[in-house]
């Protein structure tokens, strides 16, 4: 810093002056003596000092000051003690030294002329001189100059030294502070070397480590590609074993089948008759084929199992043998038959006389009893337009499985994959359809009417198109209205409400693509034939569990299904029937429905003239008018309540007679329901169908 320099440089000039050369003792005090005792300088007053002395005014001074003591004395020995205030004060002492130096001649000349000038007096003691008061009042002026000078002296060098203390306080903290940031810095330094060490030994531990690792993984992989070879191998002896002792087995089972061959071979040449002319020819080709069997034989008795190729010649001479033993049954037969055509020619003629008889009367007993069945207003069966229209449908419905019988029974796995998708794409939307919001019906069903109109559509995370394969649209038209009538038979049975929605989205894709709605019906008739309607007689021939499926049973190897599980099934179709009369698709463009009220008024006026069913007849009523009886009242109107009276009065107890005691709960629903109906003159709105509400959803 700049001030330290000139510090130095102030010190060092002190060093070099006269005052500085000044030797000192600093055990002067132990001694009893003064600070400048030690001084080996001659001290002496200044030739300028005779001037100050000439102007005190009086020559009696100089005599006395200076004739007291000679020139010798003027210096102080090494023993004398120089006064305070000559020590004090440095101009004092500078002209006290040079008066001193005055030699001793010039002090006697100076000594002479006073004397001569002065007039003798008296002597007086020398060691006593008397000064003027002017002279008294300059040394108390003096003697008190010094004094404050050296109070000054004292008071600037108390400050000096305070400074100089504050100095090298500043000095020692700023040192001290500069040694703690240098022993900060060094620990710093060690501290970072350390976590350099650190650093260093652990990134070698870790690439250590890794390197391990990555031995002991090389090691592990060598050891699983060992393994997996010894297992390969392992493998490849047991897949030999295997495939030795299969083949032991397979050359055991055609030694095996080789003795049955020759066996039955044997035992069908001993069928044939060599006694008769006729099959003399058919003996000597069994001789032969029995020959060709002993020859395959022979060749296994060498120890060795039969080839394939001698498998194929035994198989072929037991097929020969077979067709050789059935044309000779079959000419022995005809020999039979010929013998006795001509007994039964006169047999048959008999038994078609006797038929033609029996027939005749069957056909009186039925006209009779038709004509009997209308004139009481009631019948067995349905008329005969409903059949034609239900077999009508049946046929097509057949005609349809055969045209993509192609893709419904797939030969390779490509159409297998493809007959998948699209049987996914039809059935799925239809099992997502509920009643939450009208905008999610609205994308199932444009989702169905894009697969019907050939659009791609995903299914599965994949895109599927009927136009895929040429049966497709067919395939998808069967399957869509199978699983809506699968519906009606599970879903709409359990949730009578769910019958609304499904019937909805089935009214819109019937009116756009009709083919769909003929296969509904067509489904809907052969697994509830009640919705035509119409009771299936037992023809002859019929076995009781077939004629119980054609009645809507579900029968297994478990028997027969429940009649409750039965009713509610039929109970969930015959309720889809009716919504799909009841409900037409909101956004439809067409002027009418596609199965509207005249269906419905049409299926209940024929079950009213047919001879009721128990428990079957009054369920399907009462669960057709809840749907669509408000509907068919606010079309038909009095002809509907002349209807429903007609029910009550006269059918309902035809269904009573026909009923037993135990099923009178279907019945009791049923006449509450006419007898609510008719007294209020009024049928309440089905539960949940849908409002204009829903569509806004």
């Amino acid at each position: 810093m700049p001030s330290e320099k000139l510090r130095w440089e102030t010190l060092e000039a002190l060093k070099n002056s006269p005052k500085g050369k000044i030797c000192f003792d600093p055990y002067w005090s132990d001694r009893g003596e003064h600070i400048l005792s030690g001084c080996q300088e001659a001290l002496g007053l200044s030739s300028h000092s005779g001037l100050i002395l000439e102007r005190l005014g009086s020559q009696a001074l100089l005599k006395s000051s200076f004739l007291s003591s000679s020139p010798e004395t003027c210096s102080p020995g090494p023993s004398e003690e120089v006064p305070a205030s000559v020590s004090s004060s440095g101009s004092v002492l500078e002209s006290s030294s040079r008066l001193c130096a005055l030699s001793k001649t010039e002090w006697e000349q100076a000594v002479s002329e006073d004397a001569k000038d002065e007039t003798p007096e008296p002597a007086s003691p020398p060691a006593i001189s008397l000064l003027s008061p002017r002279a008294m009042e300059m040394s108390g002026r003096i003697i008190r100059f010094e004094e404050e000078h050296r109070k000054k002296a004292k008071l600037a060098l108390t400050l000096r030294q305070e400074m100089q203390e504050q100095m090298v306080l500043a000095v020692a903290s700023a040192e001290s502070e500069q040694l703690k940031r240098f022993e900060e810095l060094m620990e710093l330094k060690q501290r970072q070397e350390f976590q350099t060490m650190r650093d260093m030994m652990d990134r070698e531990t870790k690439e250590s480590m890794g390197r391990q690792e990555k031995l002991k993984e090389e090691q592990r992989h060598r050891m699983k590609i060992l393994n997996l070879r010894l297992r390969e191998a392992e493998q490849q002896r047991l897949r030999e074993v295997e495939l030795e002792k299969q083949r032991q087995a397979e050359g055991r089972d055609r030694l095996r089948s080789l003795n049955t061959i020759q066996e039955e071979i044997l035992q069908l040449n001993q069928l044939l008759e060599p006694s008769a002319p006729s099959t003399s020819s058919y003996t000597t080709r069994g001789n032969q084929l029995c020959s060709q069997v002993s020859e395959v034989v022979r060749k296994t008795t060498e120890g060795e199992f039969p080839s394939v190729e001698d498998m194929t010649v035994a198989e072929r001479a037991l097929h020969d043998m077979r067709a050789l033993i059935r044309l000779t049954q079959e000419e022995a037969a005809r020999a039979r038959e010929e013998a006795k055509r001509e007994q039964e020619q006169e047999e048959q003629h008999r038994k078609q006389a006797e038929l033609q008889a029996q027939q005749e009367a069957q056909k009186k007993a039925a006209q009779s009893a038709k004509e009997k069945a209308q004139r009481r207003g009631l019948q067995n069966s349905a008329d005969d337009d409903t059949l034609r229209w239900y077999r009508g449908l049946q046929q097509a419905a057949a005609a349809s499985v055969q045209s993509f019988q192609q893709l419904s029974s797939p030969q390779d796995s490509q159409t297998k994959k493809l007959k998948l998708e699209l049987q996914k794409a039809a059935t799925i939307p239809v099992s997502q359809i509920s009643s939450n919001s009208g905008s999610q019906l609205r994308e199932i069903f444009d989702k169905i009417d894009s697969l019907l109109s050939g659009r791609p559509v995903v299914s599965g995370g994949r895109s599927v198109s009927t136009s895929q394969h040429p049966q497709g649209l067919g395939f998808v038209s069967y399957k869509l209205a199978e699983k809506f009538v699968k519906q009606g038979e599970e879903e709409v049975a359990s949730h009578y409400e769910a019958a609304f929605p499904i019937a909805v989205v089935a009214s819109g894709v019937w009116e756009l693509h009709p083919q769909v709605g003929d296969f509904i019906l067509a489904h809907l008739h052969k697994k509830c034939p009640y919705s035509v309607p119409h009771y299936p007689p037992m023809k002859d021939g019929t076995t009781v569990e077939d004629y119980q499926r054609i009645l809507g049973y579900r029968v297994d190897d478990s028997g027969v299904e429940g009649q409750d599980s039965f009713l509610k099934r039929m109970s969930g179709m015959i309720r889809l029937y009716a919504a799909i009369i009841l409900l037409r698709w909101p956004y439809s463009k067409q002027g009418s429905a596609p199965h509207g009220l005249n269906h419905g008024w049409r299926w209940l006026a024929q079950m009213l003239n047919m001879e009721p069913l128990a428990d079957v007849t009054p369920t399907l009523l009462f669960d057709f008018l809840e749907v669509c009886g408000s509907a068919l009242m606010k079309q038909y109107q009095s002809q509907f309540w002349k209807l429903l009276l007609l029910l009550k009065e006269e059918y309902l107890p035809r269904i009573e007679a026909v009923t037993s005691s135990g099923q009178m709960g279907s019945i009791i629903r049923l006449k509450r329901f006419l007898e609510t109906s008719l007294q209020s003159r009024q049928i309440p709105e089905p539960k949940g169908q849908l409002s204009s509400g829903f569509w806004r959803s």
